[in-house]
């Protein structure tokens, strides 16, 4: 085995190998087919969780109990082809890698052998990070210790590799230190810039500036923030209630609003839904109040609650939707929030109010997403979409996991 540094390269001696990327964190790990002119030939070419499979290039979650990986096929890459660039970008918004070591390991696919790994050294405020290459040389593959990082996220790698981003991308990449035999400069997946955090509302302070969890107690959180759901010392949570509720923004008016929970696999694949009309899924872990035709009194008017302790192993995110299938805009809605309760102690954990509404009969409120660790992690969304049921959710909520 070979530690890597900055710069330094291996020959491949196994034609089917795998990168995996693993940090203390959820990290997103994704693949990028580069051409002889340095860029990818259409987005295609960009290869992650929701493009899971490219030509002699493939994305493997870990599922939560391992990093995620990029598997590379040497002799099933096409001809044309001359580099395949690994990047990896911490999961919240906002998140940089100062405080984060990840490590690459570079394994033979065939028996999880390891061929190399490599650690770069002194990063910073860098949210994105192009890790490892494949490459072509001479006939030859190899593989090749990157570690630069970008301070203007995914996208900023991903526009100087040609991949088409809906967001204007920032400004220069920030490289870390630099290598004694500079590579071109690398490319990330097409994901959107992740915004970023809003305000802080006490007690939780900025996304991604610290790990929050519930050791002050209750938390308020605005969106784009995140809290672990973890007390020091205290076992992980088992059974938690997601409660839902709104008011007509009218007097006299009732608002006939459905919550769903949307779960789904470590590739974002949809799994199942959990709604009014189907109150109980995945073997009982997840179940529905029932619905609320009027959303008339105070308190939660529809309730879901989930057994953290039961969910199967591949059910690593679940998303929290509200529709209005009677076609109502949620400006028509007033103090719509979701919560969070220890369903074991009625302990209210997690709040997160939505200030602000749009014209639209869908929401995403919150999100719970699976560590490696076994904890979860619950970010508050307040995302608006078209949809007045949760069938249309699927997979706008699957693309903002």
């Amino acid at each position: 085995m070979t530690a890597m540094t900055p710069g330094s390269n291996i020959p491949l001696t196994a034609v089917r190998v795998a990168v995996d990327v693993a940090a203390p964190v959820r990290l997103d790990v994704s693949g990028l087919l580069l051409g002889a002119d340095g860029k990818v030939r259409s987005d295609d070419d960009f290869i992650f969780y929701n493009q899971p499979a490219g030509p002699g290039v493939s994305y493997r979650s870990g599922g939560g109990a391992a990093p995620d990986a990029i598997l590379v096929d040497t002799a099933a890459v096409p001809a044309g082809i001359e580099k395949i660039v690994v990047t990896a970008s911490p999961d919240a918004a906002g998140q940089t890698f100062q405080g984060i070591e990840p490590t690459a390991t570079l394994r033979n696919s065939d028996d999880g052998s390891v061929l190399a790994t490599f650690t770069p050294p002194q990063l910073g405020t860098e949210t994105a990070l192009v890790v490892m290459e494949i490459y072509l040389r001479n006939g030859q593959w190899k593989a090749r210790a990157v570690g630069q990082g970008y301070a203007n996220g995914l996208a900023g790698i991903a526009t100087d590799f040609g991949v088409s981003v809906d967001e204007e991308p920032a400004p220069a990449p920030v490289a870390a230190p630099a290598p004694a035999a500079p590579p071109a400069p690398v490319s990330a997946p097409p994901v959107p810039a992740a915004p970023p955090a809003a305000p802080p509302a006490p007690p939780a302070p900025p996304a991604g500036s610290v790990k929050i969890n519930l050791d002050k107690g209750r938390v308020s959180l605005q969106k784009n923030q995140t809290v672990s759901l973890v007390k020091g010392g205290r076992p992980l949570l088992s059974q938690v209630r997601m409660g839902l509720g709104w008011e007509p923004a009218y007097r006299g008016r009732d608002i006939d609003l459905d919550a769903s929970v949307i779960a789904y696999g470590p590739q974002r694949n949809h799994i199942d839904s959990c709604y009014f009309g189907k109150l109980s899924i995945l073997n009982g872990a997840v179940k529905h109040s029932g619905d609320n035709l009027t959303g008339e009194g105070a308190g939660d008017d529809e309730v879901i609650t989930v057994d953290l302790g039961r969910l199967p192993a591949d059910t690593t995110g679940l998303v929290f939707t509200v529709n209005s299938f009677s076609g109502q805009k949620f400006t028509e809605v007033a103090k719509a929030y979701c919560r969070l309760i220890d369903a074991a102690s009625g302990e209210e954990l997690v709040r997160f109010d939505l200030t602000t509404a749009e014209p639209q009969t869908g929401v995403m409120m919150a999100k719970l997403i699976r560590q490696f660790s076994g904890e979860w992690e619950m970010t508050a969304m307040g995302e608006f979409v078209k949809s007045r049921t949760v069938r249309g959710m699927v997979k706008p909520a699957a693309q903002a996991l």
